[in-house]
């Protein structure tokens, strides 16, 4: 598979802000939402990045998305625009797969750029990675900056993958919340992150695959699908663990998913009752499994912080124990 890097986001490099998927008039309804938006504006601006917004996003159907059309010219006209250095999404939603066989993949391979998101971005990430050899990234959209506390490892995630060269290690937070902070800045609640828990033990080198898994799981059988041949498996998910148990089942059965090299899993919302007990459960019974390096607790999904990673990159997990590596060799 041929990869292709964008360059790294440079100061008075201009990010444009759009909605593949919900559009920005979804989150902006009430005064403290758009206050949130103005200040993610203004810290995407303190790291020196200048941030205009494409033409559409405030267009809302009926499911709070662009209409089609409209999602399709602000996309293509942020790659074809040389002004242009970096995409952030919006926020995620339920149907960016609806525009994915009608983008100018062409037009992308001819202009590699930055693009971050993720939930249902992961279409986007695989989709871009496979039609044009473009390396995405999973990691923050724009209305994640705007939470007023407890962002700074966001931010820093942020500037490791797309603002410099060097790899970095992906270390577990001190602290993490899954409260709506967007609905309330001054009410949190933040929880010990224990680290990385060692489903199995083992050590492996391979290629960024992943993101959410129940959209990565919405291409399968199509021409948009990665192959998962000497991946290393990154994902998460929101729902209950017995739904994650199957779609990761499923996955595993994919082209290639006889050679996946590892996985790491993004932590879960409570909710999902994904314990300990319930992951190693899960992991036992998948026997392409069997005798990799899997890890729980990554600081990446529907909690924060976010960290943000290369889909199409590479990493190198080794998992012994209690002592765990994360790196992103290339990125």
């Amino acid at each position: 598979m041929k990869r292709v890097y964008p360059p790294k986001l440079q100061p008075g490099d201009l990010v444009r802000i759009v909605a593949p998927s919900r559009s920005l008039t979804a989150i902006t309804h009430s005064e403290l939402e758009k206050k949130n938006h103005a200040l993610a504006v203004s810290r995407l601006e303190s790291l020196g990045l200048r941030v205009d917004e494409a033409e559409h996003i405030y267009e809302s159907d009926p499911f709070d998305c662009p209409p089609i059309e409209s999602r399709l010219h602000d996309l293509h006209q942020a790659f074809a625009d040389p002004e242009v250095k970096g995409l952030i999404t919006v926020i995620g939603g339920w149907n960016g797969n609806q525009i994915l066989e009608r983008i100018d993949w062409d037009l992308i391979a001819g202009n590699p750029k930055v693009f971050c998101g993720y939930s249902d971005i992961t279409v986007f990430n695989a989709a871009m990675l496979v039609k044009s050899g473009l390396v995405t990234y999973s990691g923050p959209h724009i209305s994640t900056f705007g939470m007023r506390d407890g962002i700074e490892p966001t931010v820093e995630g942020f500037q490791k993958a797309l603002m410099q060269d060097q790899p970095f290690e992906l270390i577990p937070t001190q602290e993490w919340s899954e409260d709506p902070w967007f609905l309330d800045q001054d009410k949190r609640e933040f929880q010990r992150n224990p680290g990385y828990l060692t489903l199995q033990e083992g050590e492996a080198q391979g290629t960024i695959i992943g993101g959410n898994l129940c959209t990565l799981s919405l291409l399968q059988g199509t021409e948009f699908m990665p192959s998962l041949e000497g991946a290393l498996l990154f994902l998460e998910d929101l729902r209950d663990v017995r739904e994650f148990d199957r779609l990761l089942h499923s996955l595993l059965e994919q082209p290639g998913g006889e050679s996946v090299r590892g996985l790491v899993i993004g932590r879960f919302p409570s909710a999902s009752e994904a314990t300990p007990e319930a992951l190693a459960h899960v992991v036992a019974m998948k026997q392409r499994l069997k005798g990799l390096p899997v890890i729980y607790g990554a600081d990446f999904g529907h909690t924060a912080p976010h960290m943000t990673f290369p889909i199409g990159g590479e990493a190198h997990l080794r998992a012994v124990g209690n002592d765990v590596s994360l790196v992103i060799t290339e990125h």
